[in-house]
């Protein structure tokens, strides 16, 4: 009877032992399942990644003033003599809203701090355009106006676009 229970502990820790190596062996299978699953997600995504980054790059460039104004006099070379300062501060807030909304997916592919200083930027210069138009009196023309918004957006120094800029390339280089 003892030997019997002797044997049967015997195999019940011989069953276990192989047991146990099998649950390691298929474990560390797993995890390089995974790994490698994640790498190869990683290859795919990582261009993904960087087209989003200059997107944003360029978001960010054709909604600094001198772009938009330069798109306005290329397509529309009689706005600026003939529209109100109104009529243009309407259409350079529209651009900013237009190329934010064109590029809102991006947000997916970058980190939070990117995304937040996108809007940041798209905030300020919304009210950048605002602001400078209502410095001007009733009267100006819109020659005043992008005189003046130029000046000022240019004199500025490092810009909001341009630090949104720069973090934009340093997190980008991150990948490569």
């Amino acid at each position: 009877m003892q030997t019997a229970l002797l044997i049967i502990l015997v195999v019940a820790v011989v069953i276990f032992g192989f047991w146990m190596i099998q649950y390691s062996t298929f474990r560390n299978e797993e995890k390089k399942r995974q790994f490698e699953l994640k790498r190869e997600s990683q290859k795919a995504v990582s261009p993904i990644r960087l087209r989003a980054y200059e997107r944003l790059a360029l978001l960010l460039e054709r909604t600094k003033p001198e772009h938009m104004l330069m798109e306005l006099q290329s397509n529309q070379p009689e706005a600026l003599s003939t529209w109100t300062v109104s009529q243009l501060q309407q259409y350079l807030l529209q651009t900013i809203r237009a190329e934010f909304d064109h590029n809102q997916s991006q947000q997916v592919y970058v980190s939070e701090e990117v995304w937040d200083m996108i809007v940041n930027v798209r905030d300020q210069m919304a009210t950048f355009v605002i602001a400078i138009a209502g410095q001007l009196p009733k009267d100006a023309n819109t020659q005043t106006y992008v005189t003046t918004l130029l000046t000022a957006f240019n004199s500025n120094g490092l810009t909001p676009t341009d630090k949104a800029l720069e973090y934009l390339k340093n997190e980008a280089k991150e990948l490569m």
